[in-house]
């Protein structure tokens, strides 16, 4: 698993801006990053692509909530185990 930085979540996304992440994350349609120093946050290349599968095939937006949702408690699980 690789961590991606926002350059690269645009990119992959075809998001814009900075602002237009973490508007989709207030709203629940993508992950919280991840911090991986004292002044970055990153995230997970795994979430990135389902959540882009989940755009491509169609999900509708109470659907991408649920998969952030999953996602989130995996993320949650993979601290504890």
């Amino acid at each position: 698993m690789s961590i991606l930085r926002m350059p690269a979540v645009k990119a992959e996304t075809g998001h814009r801006s900075h602002a237009s992440i973490y508007n989709a994350i207030r709203a629940g349609l993508f992950t919280k990053p991840v911090p991986i120093g004292e002044r970055a946050v990153g995230w997970p290349n795994c979430e990135v692509q389902a959540i882009n599968a989940a755009r491509i095939a169609g999900k509708t937006e109470a659907e991408i909530r649920e998969l952030v949702a999953r996602l989130h408690a995996k993320r949650a699980n993979m601290v504890t185990a």
